[in-house]
C-alpha cells in the first residue's frame, strides 16, 4: 500500500496549494495601497495643530485639532484602517475632501470615532450630517477595524465587520482622504486604500 499512501499525499498536497490563502491585514495586495505602515508619513500632508508622531508603528495624536490629508485623490475606492481611542477621544477618517488645506464636515463627508459626541446622531459609525449610525458602536478603549466603501453616490460603513452607516449622497464626489485627530487620545495603524474601477 505505500504507493496508494503517497497517491493519497500528492493529492493532499495539490488540493491545498489551490486554496486561496488571504494577505495580513497590514499587507497591501489585490490593488490595496499601504497609505500608512507604521514606518513614515509620506503619503500624506499634515494640516492644523496635531502633535502627530509614530511609536512603536503607531501613529498617534493627544492634540487637537489636526488632519493627516492624502497627497493623493480618490473617488470611487474601498478604505481600511485600524482606530484606538478612549470614550472622550473625536478621531475619524475624512474622504472626498474638496479643501484639503482645511479638511471638515463642511467640505467633504467624515466617518466618525466620537463615542460621548454631544449629538448621538454623529457619533462613533456615523458619516456625519449624512448617515446616522444603524447600530450603537463603542470603540472606547480597543482597536476598532474601520472599512468605509464609497462608488459613485453610495457610501457604506462598518466598524469590527458590523455595517454601521450607508448612504446616498452627490454632494463630493472626488478628493483626497484623511485622518483625524479632534481631541484626546487617538491611534491609527494599517491604513490602506483600493481604488474601484
Amino acid at each position: 500500500m505505500p504507493t496508494r499512501a503517497v497517491l493519497i499525499a500528492f493529492c493532499l498536497a495539490a488540493a491545498i496549494s489551490v486554496i486561496p490563502v488571504p494577505a495580513a491585514h497590514g499587507q497591501a495586495g489585490a490593488g490595496w495601497v499601504t497609505l500608512f505602515d507604521g514606518k513614515n508619513l509620506d503619503s500624506f500632508v499634515a494640516t492644523g495643530n496635531a502633535d502627530w508622531r509614530i511609536a512603536d508603528g503607531v501613529l498617534e495624536a493627544t492634540k487637537a485639532r489636526g488632519f493627516l490629508v492624502s497627497k493623493q485623490s480618490y473617488a470611487d475606492f474601498e478604505l481600511r484602517g485600524d482606530v484606538w481611542v478612549t470614550t472622550q477621544s473625536n478621531a475619524g477618517f475624512l474622504f472626498r475632501i474638496t479643501d484639503p488645506k482645511d479638511p471638515g464636515i463642511e467640505n467633504g463627508y467624515e466617518l466618525n470615532i466620537n463615542d460621548e459626541r454631544k449629538d448621538q446622531a454623529g457619533r462613533t459609525g456615523s458619516i456625519v450630517n449624512v448617515a446616522k449610525p444603524l447600530v450603537k458602536f463603542d470603540s472606547g478603549g480597543k482597536w476598532t477595524t474601520v472599512e468605509i466603501r464609497a462608488v459613485g453616490p453610495k457610501m457604506t460603513a462598518r466598524l469590527n465587520g458590523t455595517l454601521t452607516a450607508e448612504a446616498t449622497d452627490a454632494k463630493y464626489a472626488r478628493g483626497p482622504v484623511a485622518l483625524q485627530a479632534a481631541g484626546g487620545l487617538v491611534r491609527y495603524r494599517n491604513v490602506q486604500i483600493r481604488e474601484v474601477k
